[in-house]
């Protein structure tokens, strides 16, 4: 092949990152190339350990050293070579931080262009654009500072209201009858003590509550004495809320805590805004007004506005508008905060950020893009990925999704299986190939869905009674216990706002599997989540007649010089720390001594560096192997035994969770999306597990999307019709067999 015909592939040549095993490939570009194969079989290896992890290395080498002092170090692959790359942009699915003051307009640059509108065309007129900003001090509220929420008293609980004040109406912790506080109420004479304050009017009520701190000329023992007398709330505030808390007694903080909670901003009303701002309209509507109507509603509104002032700024926002619509987020509003928001959204919303970004040429890196999307909505995703194609753009994706790699013009399949029998490249070229190998991913993309038809019947029922929340409307459900529900819809239809809020408020024994990172510490790893570890210890301390202790990396066996994490860090004052394998450990964690001690052959650190497989083969006692087994069960035979719990995906993480706690019985399991980050191969295993546990007496319920999951449940509750306002009723409920000819089901639809 000629130099020039080379240039339009990523070549990478003998790549061993991982499990990785001399893997040489050319990934065409300008094109959508899709990875697939099974979890753990090496294709986060090549994409994200490999390519973007030299394209990060390269590009950050253009940086002075005192800005790649504050950038993270990232190593140079293991591989013999890489060519031709370009910058690559990795969009994946971690979920967006940012706190209170970042919402989804402000992470998409949809909120400037909005302030810049009102700033042009809001009448009456009142400044630049900074002043309609929650962030900016000429902008936020001055209440609230920007936060829309404020501490302030919980009225239901401070007061009594069928009680008169000398039967202790106030339940505050300073008006016991008699008390100081009381009798100063009583000495005003401004209040009848035996009136229930359900009687008292409007302007009594904000006297007695509310009133401003004034002076009083009052009795006490025969003299006469000017006392400052203010509301019994206003008081309270001042003491408790307006002064900071924590310096208060312990004593005092636990007396008054039940009391104060967090609710809306009386000043904005929640708005964030300054009265200025928010007295600043276009059309009759105010930018808070603005920033909480959904997208879909917000674009409507927008078309409206016909002053020729503001022609460039409503193109450009309606474009970046339209875009959130296209990939299936009409249902959010701008306003919406972005640590709310799920990995799915979050992965889709920085696909928003790209497609409205000027850069060609680029290597886009995405990582299973269609978590948390219904079936529906694949087709809006797969055209978004052609859009960054058609822009010039190489698109590499990493997916499970058959609906997704039908779009690929190029597909690599990785494996055979996972770890240590994968790392190979089982197949390269079009999707139709693809259906002629007998690879997993091959004979799994041709098997047809298969409906169930005997359906277990419920034990009993759990009903939820008229839930309003979020855009649930009214919603009354009975959920079958003793069998597999599963809960569907399309993405903001109210499924998760239906089983992980208003079902687990009421449920609180529910053990919920989902795909919140669990141990973040770099000390924690498989072996000791599930508790194979601590038996491990034992057994090597009684074949060594040592101390259990001297097996632990957090106790007597760490290496002294790392403290038993295997890496050391260099704090460089002012710039970040570096991390560097421990020089007397190796990065084994442990002192020499104890390497030196063995359970058949091996010591804890070979033990610790084993994959589940490896274990399940090395290991005889009962205990281990049964969670040993849970693991491989879920899907995980390929992770080590000693690798951090922080290195693994969502859908690892929620993996994990299930492995230990599949012995329980008699509970109700909650799984939110289980079948994130499996391939096709591992839902069969996964949905003999879910059946294993309702067999063993257990109810199931599971939110999914995946339609082979949702082909084999007992029953299925399919919200709807669509997403946010247009969402928020169940539309079906009933077994498979059923759905597919409920009209209004566009579950039923795609299972058809």
């Amino acid at each position: 092949m000629t130099r020039e015909s080379n240039l339009e592939y990523i070549v990478i040549s003998g790549a061993r990152e991982n499990n990785l095993r001399n893997v040489s490939l050319k990934i065409p570009k300008r094109k959508i190339t899709i990875f697939t194969g099974v979890s753990g079989s090496g294709k986060s290896s090549i994409v994200f350990d490999t390519i973007a992890a030299e394209s990060t290395r390269l590009l950050n080498e253009n940086f002075s050293m005192f800005v790649r002092n504050f950038l993270p170090r990232v190593p140079q692959p293991d591989t013999d070579g890489i060519e031709n790359l370009s910058m690559s942009v990795i969009v994946d699915q971690k979920r967006l931080g940012g706190g209170s003051h970042s919402t989804m307009g402000t992470i998409t640059d949809i909120s400037p262009i909005l302030r810049l509108l009102f700033s042009r065309t809001g009448r009456p007129q009142i400044g630049q654009a900074y002043m309609f900003s929650f962030n900016d001090p000429q902008g936020m509220c001055p209440e609230c500072n920007g936060l829309g929420r404020r501490l302030g008293v919980e009225l239901s609980k401070a007061l009594d209201m069928s009680k008169s004040l000398r039967q202790g109406a106030i339940q505050l912790p300073d008006y016991k009858v008699d008390g100081w506080e009381w009798n100063m109420i009583v000495q005003s004479g401004e209040f009848d003590l035996d009136k229930k304050l359900s009687d008292y009017s409007e302007q009594e009520l904000e006297e007695l509550l509310y009133a401003k701190a004034r002076k009083v000329e009052m009795d006490f023992a025969g003299k006469a004495m000017n006392i400052t007398v203010e509301g019994v709330i206003e008081k309270f505030t001042n003491k408790y809320i307006r002064q900071d808390l924590k310096t208060k007694s312990e004593r005092t903080q636990r007396a008054v805590a039940p009391f104060i909670s967090e609710g809306s901003c009386s000043a904005c009303r929640g708005a964030r805004l300054s009265q200025a701002a928010l007295s600043c309209r276009i059309n009759g509507f105010n930018i808070a007004e603005m920033s909480s109507m959904e997208v879909g509603q917000l674009i409507r509104v927008i078309h409206e506005i016909d002053d020729p002032v503001a022609a460039p700024i409503v193109k450009a926002l309606t474009e970046r508008l339209q875009h959130l619509v296209d990939i299936g987020l009409e249902y959010l509003t701008l306003n919406r905060e972005t640590d709310t928001l799920s990995g799915g959204e979050s992965q889709r919303v920085k696909m928003v950020k790209h497609l409205s970004g000027s850069l060609v040429d680029v290597t886009y890196i995405f990582d299973e893009p269609s978590v948390g999307l219904h079936p529906r909505d694949v087709h809006r995703l797969n055209e978004l990925l052609q859009k960054l194609r058609d822009k010039g753009n190489t698109v590499i994706v990493v997916e499970h999704d058959p609906d997704v790699i039908k779009v690929a013009d190029h597909i690599v399949d990785v494996g055979p299986h996972a770890g240590s029998r994968g790392g190979t490249i089982v197949y390269e070229g079009s999707y139709e190939g693809l259906l002629e190998t007998d690879t997993l991913t091959g004979t799994h993309m041709k098997r047809p869905l298969q409906l169930k038809q005997d359906c277990r019947h419920p034990s009993g029922k759990l009903s939820i009674k008229n839930a309003t929340l979020h855009n649930l409307r009214d919603v009354s459900v009975d959920i079958p216990t003793g069998i597999l529900t599963v809960v569907t819809g399309v993405a903001g239809s109210g499924k998760s706002t239906l089983i992980n809020e208003i079902f687990l408020s009421q449920h609180t024994d529910a053990i919920v599997i989902d795909q919140s990172a669990i141990g973040v510490s770099t000390r924690s790893n498989p072996a000791t989540y599930t508790g194979i570890m601590d038996d491990v210890r034992k057994a090597f301390a009684s074949a060594n007649k040592v101390n259990q202790g001297l097996f632990s990396f957090n106790s007597k066996g760490a290496c002294e010089n790392c403290q038993g994490l295997g890496v050391v860090y260099t704090d460089l004052a002012f710039l970040d720390s570096v991390k560097l394998p421990c020089e007397v450990c190796g990065g084994r964690r442990f002192k020499e001594e104890v390497l030196e001690y063995k359970l058949d052959g091996k010591s804890i650190a070979e033990v610790l560096e084993m994959t589940v497989e490896q274990a399940l083969e090395f290991f005889q006692l009962k205990e281990v192997v049964r969670k040993l087994k849970a693991l491989r069960d879920v899907g995980l035979n390929y992770i080590k035994l000693g690798q951090p719990l922080s290195s693994l995906s969502g859908g690892e993480c929620q993996r994990i969770k299930l492995a230990s706690e599949l012995h329980k019985k008699g509970s109700i399991y909650v799984m939110d999306e289980p079948t994130t980050g499996l391939h096709m191969s591992d839902i069969g295993h996964l949905l003999e597990i879910m059946n294993r546990l309702v067999d063993a007496g257990n109810t199931v319920i599971v939110i999914e999307h995946n339609l082979e999951v949702i082909s084999q449940a007992d029953w299925i509750i399919d919200m709807g019709p669509d997403g946010g306002s247009k969402g928020g009723q169940v539309i079906f409920e009933g077994t498979p067999s059923l759905i597919v000819y409920a009209e209004q089901s566009i579950t039923g639809r795609y299972l058809k």
